[in-house]
């Protein structure tokens, strides 16, 4: 068995430990790198200025080093290698904006924990439950009474001008009484060990999905370690999650919960794709759900199905086109209305983003006393509004001291402005941002120059400290009361320099690590894990299949169909050309040409054998055909819109196929050795044989799920039959195309019994919607035979139909072929 040198270098190192080795203890104490001064030193427990060189550790860490010992010391570098091999595998993406719409960066992931003991949690806990107290009250004043706004503790300049504050939910009452379900708050410690709030999230907080990734995969990293520290677990706070939503629907712990999310091209999608499996809830976009008569329903193949909780992940203004923003494609027309009636549970209700903003830090505690009467347990770092003309005035002078903020974060004028300490802004810069204030202060708030504490980093044989923010979430529980996640998301800085982003945000380069809360009593043992289901319990499971995931999955089928069949037919074709007579050459023309794996207007094989190689070797890569890179990309998107229900492995194909496909048909058609590409294209045509001979894509159905994702596997359940429709669909077509039947009749015949069951498949489908089978009809031809008809190519499956002028499934409309040279009736032909 072969071994990498780095691994076989590693295992070395840890068998040979001689008896007398350091202690891990030790080596890390020997590691470490001086913290910053001003802040706080996480490996120390104390400030950096007192932790001096090879000072003694922190208790806790002292502790997780000696479970590690100096075996996992030496392996701290491959334990990084693993879990970046873990993170491809699961494939937990996270789309960076900055870097283009369709760039999904791996997701960073540091082996290192962040660990806060028990009594320190309890001071957060206490803080933070208070908080989430306080903001659902000061919601339900701000669209109630208003009497903080008339009071003026809370300036109306700041509430009702914020872009996220909506009208039209004053005087709505929300299903339960509750309007807010899940708050984050980003804390960081302070150079004295104290705790504070830098900002919050109330809008739809992210991050939950992540934190619950980075737990399953660096614990398993660090076994002995997470046991020996009684580490709490989480599961027990996402299960709280779910049933305090269920209570607050009439309809108690029957209700049906779904996760709105806006779609693929999301930043955290994946997050939604894997919160809602390891939840067992279904995932849907805005085209999933009608409004009904003041209720909300979910579109599936069985019709329509009430919905009573709405999880979401789609920002305030996007939510309802009827009565926000009416050119959102991402909401539900009528929602406001439904919950107005009380018959949804949104979480979190619209219109709470204007409590993100970081100009209302300072007059919290004033709000605290008011609503709540008590002072706050958890300060805010301190802030100063622009908009209070005293405030402006006075700290003008000082601008370069603070961290410049937009006080309405989606707003035009600073829509994009990200915070930023002034310090560092060149002097043109500065003096700019200066007339900005001063021409609009109200849109600003300055902060305070926040230096978080800093935690080890495993860095090329050092712990090097880094700047680091802890998200930590609170959710309602249904009863009146709130419970906080027994830990969180902890992102670090990448570099240690003070010029690093205010917020450490991900969107600018920040990693995460796992974050270890300890406790002193019985650490939870709830867990959501899926246990290994008996035949029985399969039999009885009923899993929802929505209209648009039935369309993805068939469109899946037809899709993987298509490519399969295309990779086939481009290396037969390309092996046959050398060796074929005229009558031959002219039939894989024909079959090229029917089948788009050449464009318009090349010569066929019979009058020109190395024009038509040529054409055919590059049409395979070009995206605005449809060819096989057109459709396997198109595969992609459909596999895309259905994450949810894909296993890893078959999610983690179907992407890995066209990326290596397009980068070594890429390599063979753009060799770097342009000496070695002008000597013919013999050895590239050999070339793309073998890359043709290397991506069939496998027939087999998806597998179970990873442990970890309560739902089924896209194959199961009702969607099998949308699945096998959509390949078999395509295969029956293919089957009756006259240059197919002339050209491979003996194939032809060997799988027309394979297509014609799942033609049968493909009408369960169709059944189900209540109309025909989908691709064709199936009659007897004889005891024991099934024998195909003509294919339908005048209708489409219902759950195909168009609605509202653009087709029904996101995927759909970005996966169906492109307008090019055929005909009107030839594309019909194709797309059904």
């Amino acid at each position: 068995m072969d071994v990498a040198p780095e691994l076989m270098s590693t295992s070395v190192q840890t068998s040979f430990l001689p008896d007398d080795a350091p202690e891990a203890t030790a080596l890390a104490r020997a590691a470490a790198l001086r913290a910053t001064p001003g802040s706080f030193d996480e490996l120390h427990g104390c400030r950096a200025e007192a932790a001096a060189a090879g000072a003694a550790l922190a208790p806790d860490w002292k502790a997780f080093f000696d479970a590690t010992g100096a075996e996992g010391w030496v392996d701290l570098a491959q334990t990084r290698a693993r879990i970046r091999a873990r993170v491809q595998d699961d494939g937990v993406t996270y789309n960076v904006y900055a870097e283009g719409a369709a760039a999904a960066s791996a997701w960073p992931l540091e082996p290192l924990p962040f660990l806060i003991d028990a009594a320190s949690w309890a001071a957060i806990e206490r803080g933070i439950e208070q908080r989430a107290r306080l903001l659902d009250a000061a919601l339900a004043d701000v669209y109630g009474s208003r009497d903080l706004l008339d009071e003026g503790l809370l300036p109306a300049a700041l509430v009702l001008a914020h872009p996220q504050y909506l009208r039209a939910m004053h005087g709505c009452r929300p299903a339960g009484g509750v309007r807010l379900h899940v708050a984050a708050f980003d804390l960081a410690r302070g150079p004295a060990g104290d705790w504070r709030v830098v900002s919050q999230r109330t809008q739809a907080p992210s991050g939950l999905g992540y934190l619950l990734q980075n737990r399953l995969i660096v614990s398993q990293q660090f076994p002995t370690a997470f046991r020996d520290l009684h580490v709490q677990r989480i599961a027990s706070g996402f299960l709280g999650l779910l049933q305090g939503l269920q209570r607050l629907s009439p309809e108690g712990d029957d209700a049906r919960v779904v996760l709105l999310t806006p779609g693929p091209h999301n930043e955290t999608y994946f997050e939604h794709a894997f919160l809602a499996r390891y939840l067992g809830i279904t995932l849907v976009e805005g085209g999933d759900l009608a409004v009904r008569g003041e209720r909300l329903f979910l579109k599936t193949l069985h019709g329509l199905e009430p919905v009573h909780v709405l999880m979401r992940r789609v920002d305030d203004e996007w939510l309802d086109p009827l009565e926000l923003r009416g050119d959102s494609a991402l909401g539900v027309p009528g929602l406001l209305g439904v919950m107005r009636a009380g018959q949804v549970v949104v979480a979190n209700a619209p219109g709470a983003g204007f409590l993100e903003s970081p100009g209302l830090a300072a007059f919290w505690p004033a709000v605290a006393r008011r609503l709540l009467g008590e002072e706050l347990l958890l300060p805010s770092t301190t802030s100063w509004w622009c908009g209070e003309d005293a405030v402006w005035e006075a700290q003008r002078e000082r601008l370069a001291d603070f961290v410049v903020a937009p006080t309405f974060p989606t707003s035009e004028t600073t829509q994009g402005f990200a915070p930023h300490g002034v310090a560092e802004l060149p002097a043109d810069a500065r003096a700019a941002l200066l007339a900005d204030i001063d021409a609009r202060p109200a849109a600003y708030t300055l902060q305070a120059r926040v230096r978080p504490s800093e935690m080890p980093v495993w860095s090329e044989d050092a712990l090097e400290p880094r700047a680091a923010l802890v998200r930590v979430y609170a959710m309602t529980d249904g009863r009146g009361g709130w419970r906080v996640m027994p830990g969180g998301l902890t992102r670090v800085a990448t570099r240690r320099d003070a010029a690093q982003d205010a917020w450490l945000s991900m969107q600018h380069g920040s990693v995460s690590v796992d974050t270890w809360v300890m406790t002193e009593g019985e650490v939870d043992p709830t867990s959501l894990l899926p246990t290994p289901l008996s035949a029985a319990e399969l039999a009885r499971t009923r899993r929802t299949v929505t209209s648009r995931a039935a369309e993805n999955l068939y469109w899946l089928g037809r899709y993987t169909e298509r490519a399969d069949n295309s990779v086939r037919l481009a290396r037969i074709t390309l092996e046959s050309l050398n060796n074929a007579n005229t009558a031959l050459l002219d039939a894989l023309g024909r079959l090229a040409q029917r089948n788009s794996l050449i464009v318009g207007g090349v010569p066929s094989p019979a009058q020109s054998v190395r024009v038509f190689e040529r054409s055919l070797v590059h049409a395979m890569a070009d995206p605005s055909s449809q060819s096989i890179v057109f459709n396997l990309r198109a595969l992609r998107q459909c596999g895309q819109a259905l994450r949810e229900r894909l296993s890893v492995e078959h999610w983690k194909l179907i992407d890995s196929v066209g990326h290596d496909f397009e980068e070594r048909l890429a390599a063979v058609l753009e060799p770097p050795d342009t000496a070695a590409a002008a000597g013919g294209t013999g050895h590239a045509v050999e070339s793309v044989g073998d890359v043709l001979g290397d991506h069939h894509l496998p027939r087999a159905v998806p597998g179970p799920p990873r442990a970890g994702a309560a739902a089924a596997p896209a194959g199961a359940g009702a969607g099998q039959p949308a699945l096998a429709g959509g390949r078999h669909a395509h295969a029956a077509r293919q089957a009756h195309a006259p240059g197919a039947r002339r050209v491979a009749l003996g194939a032809a015949r060997a799988r027309r019994a394979a297509v014609a069951r799942g033609l049968v498949a493909g009408r369960a489908v169709r059944a189900g919607r209540g109309g025909r089978p989908c691709g064709a009809d199936v009659r007897a031809a004889g005891p024991g035979r099934t024998q195909p008809r003509a294919v339908r190519r005048d209708r489409a499956p219902p759950f195909l139909a168009r609605r509202a002028g653009r087709p029904h499934g996101v995927a759909m409309s970005a996966a169906r072929p492109p307008e090019g040279a055929r005909t009107a009736a030839r594309r019909a032909e194709d797309v059904r």
